[in-house]
């Protein structure tokens, strides 16, 4: 029985994919009061970032903690344990991540090493946290592969012992545009990033540096906004927005709301009764 007044304990796994058929990456949110982890280890990175309580975490043969704010990186294969470290326990997001996710824009043939278990970097752990709160509402597979190896090349090159790979991309431009039309050809299944850095030849990093470099944004982002003026047009027509999700390429009707509002500020059915009514 939980104490009165004290949220109950909650572990929530995701699934998301990198790619429409990329390797998949789980995503746990969590919260514990009382419970501790048998030691254990992971075959991937685990990154996580407390967003609330303290958390004691048994690693390399000492004791660390981490408070709200900070980023936990435990390396595969590395025997732990987490638990609470306080009366009113912790809750943390955490995503469980291929080592080779955090080799790509790094230098070297090994696995990029971190010193230490527990990091200071409120930007990057800000940009995770929220990255996983998106992706575990909406595990878009184009979206996770946008941001999440991004996010975790940053993490490499600024925290492990890894050397960062030089960032020029010959063709920056002529790389961005193949891209954006081949994400305009195929909005309803866009291709994995992956497979198009292969086809141009570069990492993925490099893809992903040239495409936002040129363009301004990542190409999830890039891609939702084409969705959204190809969902316009539609909706000037008197589809309803249910509809016009399927034919942009959103997964849902919320999907399509939410980057709907996003880019011109209304939800797709204020939008669509909006020029109804202009029209009558």
């Amino acid at each position: 029985m939980s104490t009165p007044g004290r949220a109950q304990e909650q572990a929530h796994w995701t699934r998301s994919r990198l790619g429409r058929c990329g390797p998949p990456l789980d995503l746990l949110t969590a919260r514990f009061d009382r419970h501790v982890y048998a030691p254990h280890a992971h075959a991937e990175y685990t990154i996580g970032v407390t967003v609330g309580g303290l958390e004691v975490i048994a690693y390399r043969g000492g004791r660390v903690h981490s408070g709200p704010g900070s980023l936990v990186v435990l390396e595969p294969g590395e025997m732990h344990t987490g638990g609470p470290a306080a009366p009113d326990g912790y809750a943390y997001r955490a995503l469980y991540a291929a080592p080779a996710l955090l080799a790509d824009g790094t230098l070297g043939t090994g696995l990029p090493h971190f010193r230490d278990a527990v990091l200071d970097d409120p930007e990057l752990a800000a940009a995770l946290r929220l990255a996983h709160r998106d992706l575990s509402a909406c595990p878009d597979p184009l979206e996770a592969e946008s941001r999440l190896p991004w996010l975790l090349t940053a993490l490499a090159r600024r925290h492990s012992t890894a050397r960062a790979s030089d960032d020029t991309v010959p063709g920056a431009d002529r790389v961005a545009h193949a891209v954006r039309d081949r994400l305009a050809d195929e909005l309803l299944a866009p291709p994995s990033l992956a497979a198009l850095a292969t086809d141009l030849g570069l990492s993925r990093y490099q893809l992903l540096r040239a495409f936002r470099t040129t363009m301004g944004v990542p190409p999830y982002a890039w891609l939702a906004q084409y969705r959204v003026i190809r969902a316009r047009g539609l909706l000037d027509r008197g589809l309803r927005p249910a509809e016009v999700a399927a034919l942009v390429g959103f997964a849902d009707q919320a999907h399509l709301t939410r980057w709907f509002r996003r880019v011109l500020g209304v939800t797709p059915a204020a939008y669509r009764n909006s020029v109804q009514d202009a029209g009558r």
